[in-house]
C-alpha cells in the first residue's frame, strides 16, 4: 500500500480553505494510504495558521507550513519538502473535493499505472453576471472523458494524483521562475512529457471550483485565455524551434481574425456568445504575443498587491 499525501497552497483565502480542508476530512475509503494533507500559507507572514489549527486532530493529519517566498511554484515545492509519501495529490484552496475523489484517483491510477492523474472539475461562479456565468462556469471547470482511461495531453495541477518518483524529481520540481506568472505546472508537465511520461483521467474524481468575485468576469478570464494562448509557442522557443514559434504564430493570427470577427458584432449586441468568442481570440492574440516579459501576472506578488488593496 503506497502513502500518499495531499498539498493544498494557500494564500489568504481562509473562507475556502475551511471548504477545502472539511471536504479533505470527509473522504472515504482511504483510511490507510492518506497519511498527511500539507497546507502550505504562501502569505508573507503567517496568516492561515488558525484556520489549520480548527482541522488539527480531525480525520488525517494537517500539517502546517509557511512559504514566505510569495509565489505558486515555491508553494508547491515547500509543500514537497514537508512530506516524503510517494503519491502527491494537489487540491487548491478553492476547490472542494467530493467524497469519493482522492479514493477515485488513487484506483485509477493503480489502475492504469499513470504517472500523473485528473479529474473532472465543476465550475461555480455564484457572484457571476447571468449571461455569463454558463462561460465562466465552464472556463473555471474541467471535462474529459466518462470513462477511466490514458489520456494524451496534461491537465493543471489542482485535482491531480502525481507518483513522485517520475512526475516530482528532485527536490525543487517546481520551477521558481513561474512564481508571479503561473505555467509552472505546464513546465513540469512538458519535461515529463519529453520522459516518456504518461497520463490518466479519474472519472470519478470529482471537485467544484468555487470563483471569488475578482475573478468571475471577463476581464480576468480575458487574461487567463491570454496566457494559456502563449503557452504553445513559449514550449517551441523553450526548445529553439523557430518553426515552431512560427506556426503557433500563424495559428494565432487566423484565431485572432477569425474570432475577432464573429466577437465584435456579438459583443456589440451583448449576446451571451461573445464571452466564447473573445476568449477564442484572446487565446490567438497569445500566441502571437508570446514572448518573455509580456506574461500577465496571477500569483504572488501581483495577487499579493490585490489583497492588500482589497484589505483582505
Amino acid at each position: 500500500m503506497s502513502r500518499v499525501a495531499i498539498i493544498v497552497p494557500t494564500l489568504r483565502r481562509p473562507e475556502g480553505l475551511v471548504s477545502a480542508l472539511a471536504s479533505l476530512m470527509a473522504q472515504q475509503g482511504v483510511e490507510g494510504w492518506l497519511t498527511e494533507v500539507v497546507v502550505v500559507d504562501n502569505d508573507r507572514e503567517p496568516s492561515a495558521r488558525a484556520v489549520v489549527e480548527r482541522f488539527q486532530g480531525q480525520a488525517f493529519p494537517v500539517i502546517y507550513v509557511h512559504e514566505s517566498t510569495v509565489g505558486v511554484a515555491s508553494a508547491r515545492n515547500a509543500g514537497l519538502a514537508a512530506t516524503d509519501a510517494p503519491l502527491i495529490a494537489f487540491l487548491d484552496d478553492d476547490e472542494i473535493a467530493s467524497p469519493g475523489w482522492l479514493a477515485a484517483l488513487l484506483a485509477t491510477q493503480a489502475s492504469n499505472g499513470a504517472d500523473v492523474v485528473f479529474g473532472p472539475i465543476r465550475g461555480r461562479a455564484p457572484e457571476a453576471a447571468a449571461d455569463v456565468r454558463p462561460y465562466l462556469e465552464a472556463f473555471f471547470g474541467r471535462a474529459g472523458p466518462d470513462r477511466d482511461t490514458l489520456i494524451d495531453h496534461p491537465f493543471g495541477c489542482g485535482n491531480s494524483l502525481m507518483v513522485r518518483a517520475t512526475a516530482l524529481p528532485g527536490p525543487g520540481p517546481f520551477e521558481v521562475r513561474w512564481d508571479q506568472s503561473g505555467g509552472e505546472d505546464d513546465a513540469l508537465f512538458a519535461a515529463l512529457s519529453a520522459r516518456g511520461g504518461r497520463y490518466g483521467w479519474s472519472a470519478a474524481a470529482w471537485v467544484d471550483e468555487v470563483a471569488p468575485a475578482h475573478r468571475a468576469n471577463l476581464a480576468y478570464t480575458l487574461s487567463r485565455a491570454f496566457a494559456y494562448g502563449q503557452s504553445p509557442a513559449q514550449a517551441a522557443w523553450a526548445k529553439r524551434d523557430m518553426a515552431g514559434v512560427i506556426k503557433w504564430m500563424a495559428v494565432g493570427a487566423v484565431q485572432v481574425l477569425g474570432w475577432g470577427l464573429i466577437a465584435v458584432p456579438l459583443t456589440l449586441l451583448r449576446r451571451p456568445g461573445r464571452a466564447r468568442a473573445l476568449d477564442r481570440a484572446a487565446r490567438g492574440l497569445g500566441k502571437i504575443l508570446w514572448m518573455p516579459g509580456l506574461e500577465p501576472r496571477f500569483y504572488g506578488a501581483s495577487e499579493l498587491q490585490r489583497l492588500d488593496r482589497a484589505g483582505s
